[in-house]
């Protein structure tokens, strides 16, 4: 079995996203859209603590970051 990996809120995302050379582009309701230089759009809902696995991954995985194992 592989270990778990650390459950982010939705301001820890946005934060590691920050730390990877993304941007905040907009907000629209309940969702903050961010950008990096090489034109990758990633989506984060606010206001959920913590992110839903699938949603994690989602995210992780359109910005191409991974977390390290827990």
């Amino acid at each position: 079995m592989s270990p778990r990996k650390p459950r982010l809120s939705s301001q820890d995302m946005i934060r590691l996203l920050e730390r990877n050379g993304f941007a905040v582009v907009s907000t629209k309701g309940s969702h903050r859209k961010l950008r990096n230089d090489a034109g990758i759009t990633v989506i984060v809902p606010l206001g959920r603590d913590p992110l839903k696995p699938g949603t994690q991954a989602g995210i992780l995985a359109q910005a191409g970051i991974s977390l390290p194992d827990s």
